[in-house]
């Protein structure tokens, strides 16, 4: 299968690369890759769909989103992960489907936050259940010719590494992955994958 991994280079990117390395992954970055993209650019989704060509299916490892408390989250910040995570998957999976072959499919990426919210992170419940809720009704209408499920990551233990955090809560990036190769090779459609069933 040839698959493109947008979001390549992140922590979640490169383990989902790795995790699908018996297909041929195209590496999408923001900056770096096989070819680059701006996922709050329409037109750059599009030109980098068109080089790309036919694929079997679409990972999106990508999108912004701030941790913050109410009190000191502000509008601008909230209208910057809808930009980015929300707006920007929906555009990859609007551009996206026309380059996709019959049968094949489009992971996005939501988070346990839109299941189970906690203190600063309202704007990644947020996008993160409008993500699922989008997944879910979109792929009523989307018949055999294209699936589109959403992985829903837990805190990864790299991540949370770096911000000095406790991580035995966490979840390895290489586990994580798991999820991903499950909703790119499943038969099954509308979905939020959580990566805890596929440790």
């Amino acid at each position: 299968m040839k698959i493109v991994v947008i979001g390549a280079n992140g922590t979640i990117g490169k383990s989902v690369v790795a995790e699908l390395k018996d297909h041929e992954v195209v590496k999408v970055g923001h900056s770096k890759g096989d070819y680059r993209v701006d996922i709050e650019d329409r037109a750059s989704i599009k030109a980098m769909f068109e080089k790309v060509g036919q694929v079997d299916a679409v990972v999106s490892a990508t999108g912004n989103a701030v941790f913050a408390p109410v009190e000191e989250l502000t509008f601008d910040q909230i209208k910057a992960a809808i930009n980015s995570k929300l707006l920007g998957q929906i555009s990859i999976f609007q551009i996206g489907r026309d380059h996709i072959r019959e049968g094949g499919s489009i992971t996005l990426t939501s988070g346990v936050l839109a299941q189970h919210p906690m203190r600063g992170g309202s704007a990644l419940s947020l996008v993160n259940g409008a993500i699922d809720s989008f997944v879910k009704a979109t792929a009523l209408e989307l018949s055999h010719k294209l699936r589109l499920n959403a992985v829903s990551p837990h805190f990864v233990k790299e991540t949370m590494d770096m911000m000095g955090m406790d991580t035995s809560s966490g979840i390895s990036a290489s586990d994580t992955a798991k999820a991903y190769r499950h909703a790119v090779l499943t038969n099954e459609t509308g979905q939020s994958f959580d990566v805890v069933d596929y440790i």
